[in-house]
């Protein structure tokens, strides 16, 4: 493929190591919390077909990411890959929307016969205004970003972050219900499956003293009998039990405010997940959720680095998950 900005010399040939989807219903969350966000990051238009992001090396050893507009072509790639085939990525020059130096994610090859990857010396013309190499998050660090690829780890490994969690405590009478307080959370022994995508320490699930591993989310009566609009996860942030994490509290207080005035594309996602189930994943300021519709949730809060919050299944959360469902968008 063909360098596709004058930065790269001409002569140059890009070597495609790999790519990935930017699109509102899969896109590096490292970027952002929903797909306009992550348009940002890149300086490119949230554009509604999306795009694919191809990242490589030029001849000199430089880490680039290219933008292209052909979405299916990447995705097909990306497909091929994923079956253990080979595949010429080689995206037309019309379809190069822009090149950025660096890579935004981590990449475990490097293209044969260069140098080691390494970021692209400026072009002394630009005068400082060309933008700074885009970089992985720091792994030995907690924020945003590790915080959703916390939860995409989560929703990748869930039967292995699942397990972690059993089924009387999932299910349990809501803390608080019986007079007494919650179990405790099993502790995850220190990092857990792929932690190593998130932190030094990983996201793990440990005890917490104000942690409450079933979440109520329903400790008013429901719609009354009459007819009352009013739905049972309606209240479930506000009426949650005074026992639980307070960012917990906030983190379903957005995400039932998602309900009534949907956030931006891509902050809530829906993808497959076995039988009938779906996976949900959503975000918001300090706070991502991972869900299957037909189980518990995960809550992952920048203010609790590496720690991950079970919610309960109860009464209340089938029907917030069934509600986000609805409004999240899907890949193609």
């Amino acid at each position: 493929m063909a360098a596709p900005n004058d930065t790269v010399a001409e002569d140059d040939a890009l070597y495609v190591l790999t790519a990935v989807l930017l699109t509102p219903a899969q896109f590096p969350t490292v970027l952002g919390d929903d797909y306009p966000a992550a348009c940002a990051a890149l300086a490119v238009e949230p554009y509604a077909e999306g795009y694919g992001l191809v990242l490589g090396q030029d001849g000199t050893g430089a880490r680039w990411t290219v933008v292209v507009d052909d979405v299916s072509l990447v995705a097909v790639a990306i497909a091929a890959w994923d079956c253990g085939m080979e595949y010429d990525l080689s995206p037309d020059d019309r379809s190069v929307v822009c090149a950025l130096p660096g890579w935004p994610l981590p990449v475990a090859v490097a293209a044969p016969g260069v140098a080691a990857p390494h970021d692209p010396l400026p072009d002394p013309d630009d005068e400082g205004t060309a933008p700074a190499p885009l970089s992985p998050p720091d792994t030995e660090s907690w924020g945003p970003a590790q915080r959703r690829m916390g939860a995409d780890e989560i929703a990748h490994q869930w039967a292995a972050w699942r397990e972690q969690i059993d089924d009387e405590t999932a299910f349990a009478t809501p803390a608080g219900a019986d007079g007494q307080g919650a179990e405790d959370e099993p502790d995850g022994q220190g990092a857990g499956p792929g932690a190593e995508a998130v932190s030094g320490a990983g996201p793990r699930v440990e005890p917490h003293p104000e942690v409450e591993v079933e979440v109520d989310v329903e400790t008013g009566p429901s719609a009354t009998a009459g007819g009352e609009a009013d739905t049972a996860f309606g209240r479930e942030a506000a009426d949650a039990p005074s026992g639980a994490h307070p960012g917990l509290r906030r983190a379903l207080a957005e995400a039932r405010a998602y309900v009534d005035a949907p956030p931006p594309p891509g902050r809530v996602r829906s993808s497959f997940a076995t039988g009938d189930a779906r996976m949900l994943r959503a975000d918001g300021p300090g706070w991502s959720l991972v869900a299957r519709t037909d189980d518990i949730a995960f809550v992952l809060l920048d203010e609790e680095p590496g720690e991950v919050l079970p919610v309960g299944r109860g009464a209340a959360l089938p029907d917030l998950l069934t509600a986000l469902d609805a409004l999240a968008v899907r890949p193609a």
